[in-house]
């Protein structure tokens, strides 16, 4: 054998030495590294692979792990081709499963985990911190943000890990042992996912999206879907997505779990709800077959768009699921401030509001966006990633004052409200030297076009990389420039 080991990889924990194992992180992103540094802790031989050099941040990395023994490969042709002798792949989420070196480990019937699976492998068996996990088209890191507010309100040492904040292989390794996790998971770290067992988990909604990547929407949904496999406790589902309660019933889960809705509207008994501005739990009390406890108020939010008091009652029924008490619902809910660039208000200048949601980067988080506004002059445009507007126009089409629309994909959407909207204004910017240049013209013309009551909206249903760095910098340059104009 060479010194190489017996043992697969699929029976070693964080207390098994490594030794012997040679494995293969496939892209060096933040969730990459840290599945190479810590697999290289525990004994492996690692070698980490991708195709970007990267900037010198990513460079100081790799020669951090140079010198504690793994092998970096940067720059082109890097993955091209899966090393001799490999027993496991970690794979980054971004990968599409087709990629040479996936399908190579696949013909060699080698193991490919994603980050989210080597991390559930590597919990401290003498600390098993439950997962409250969460998934979703639109919404999830500002519901895991929630619940691990309201987790933190009740005492608990909780982190909010995975798709947002620390990669979750470093939290679950941390020598100080969490009570519990808060986990955002993406599609694509599902799909690399295979043993993970929530204590319980929600699908906040499931809407049109990285079609570049999926075959097809059932595909899409299927990964959805297995964040609800092997729950112990509680499936949360949005009452007003038939898809996600439908995958909670094709979901295998542990006997006793329970399958509890949320909603807008009057919660049915195991939901929680609204009744009237005040959100209910009729799941989590003793008396639910006649009444219902207050957790909080819509007021006690710091925004009242009808996604966002969703968003609130699916963290709520996690953090019930794990029993948390109604106050800390109520604290963590009051507490909590999303991140910027979520239904974020600019300014208000000559009664016009001007909002920055350039974190909707697909129609149906635009469509959750312009349905809390009226009337609205619209902001959009960018990589449309596959995805169609034809439902969202007309779900919206009767408060669009006007469109201004810029970005690579823009006929995408130019077309939808062609056939869909006729009678509103559209302006479309052409593609100029920047970012910045570009939506400088944008406000402009939503400044020409905005009446007084109105709200100018950036949503633009697209990805953002056409122009801009990231969404991040999509919404600072609006606000920068509605500032500039504003003064």
């Amino acid at each position: 054998m060479g010194g190489r080991h017996l043992m697969s990889p699929a029976s070693l924990g964080r207390h098994d030495s490594w030794e012997g194992v040679k494995a293969v992180v496939a892209g060096f992103g933040v969730s990459g590294f840290a599945a190479a540094d810590n697999l290289t802790h525990l004994g492996a031989s690692v070698i980490a692979l991708d195709e970007s050099e990267g900037d010198g941040e990513r460079q100081e990395k790799a020669q951090l792990l140079e010198v504690l023994g793994a092998d970096v490969r940067l720059g082109a042709g890097a993955t091209a081709t899966l090393p001799d002798d490999v027993d496991v792949v970690v794979t980054s989420p971004g990968w599409k499963p087709t990629a040479p070196l996936l399908a190579q480990a696949r013909e060699r019937g080698i193991p490919v985990w994603g980050e989210v699976e080597l991390a559930w492998r590597l919990r401290d068996p003498d600390h098993l911190a439950p997962w409250l996990a969460v998934t979703g088209t639109n919404g999830k890191t500002t519901t895991v943000q929630m619940l691990d507010s309201i987790l933190r309100a009740a005492g608990l040492r909780s982190a909010a890990v995975g798709n947002v904040g620390r990669p979750i292989v470093e939290a679950v390794m941390d020598p100080a042992a969490y009570d519990v996790f808060a986990v955002e998971l993406s599609s694509f770290q599902l799909h690399y996912t295979d043993s993970m067992a929530a204590e319980s988990a929600a699908v906040l909604n499931v809407a049109e999206d990285h079609l570049d990547w999926y075959s097809s929407m059932d595909d899409y949904a299927r990964d959805k879907g297995r964040i609800y496999q092997r729950v112990s406790r509680a499936c949360v589902y949005n009452v007003a997505d038939p898809t996600t309660e439908q995958l909670v019933r094709e979901a295998d889960v542990v006997e006793g779990a329970r399958a509890i809705g949320f909603t807008l509207g009057m919660p049915g008994v195991g939901m929680l709800g609204l009744v009237e501005e005040i959100l209910v739990d009729r799941a989590f009390i003793e008396e639910r077959q006649t009444s219902a406890a207050e957790l909080c108020t819509v007021r006690d939010l710091a925004s009242d768009a009808p996604h966002y008091v969703q968003n609130a009652l699916a963290a709520a029924a996690l953090a019930r699921a794990h029993g948390v008490s109604q106050a800390a619902c109520r604290d963590g809910l009051r507490a909590f401030r999303p991140d910027g660039h979520r239904i974020e208000v600019v300014a208000t200048r000559g009664g016009v509001t001007w909002v920055d949601d350039s974190k909707a980067t697909n129609p149906h988080a635009a469509r959750s966006s312009l349905q809390a506004y009226d009337p609205v002059v619209w902001v959009a445009g960018g990589l449309a990633k596959g995805a169609h507007f034809d439902d969202l126009v007309e779900t919206v089409r009767d408060r669009l004052r006007a469109v201004v629309l810029l970005g690579r994909d823009r006929s995408v959407i130019a077309d939808a409200l062609a056939r869909h909207a006729p009678d509103v204004p559209v302006i479309e910017v052409p593609d100029g030297e920047t970012g910045a240049a570009v939506m400088e013209q944008a406000v402009e013309a939503a400044a020409g076009l905005a009446q007084d009551g109105d709200t100018v909206l950036l949503a633009p249903g697209c990805a953002s990389q056409d122009q801009f760095r990231d969404y991040k910098a999509r919404g600072d340059a609006f606000a920068a420039a509605v500032r500039r104009r504003s003064g």
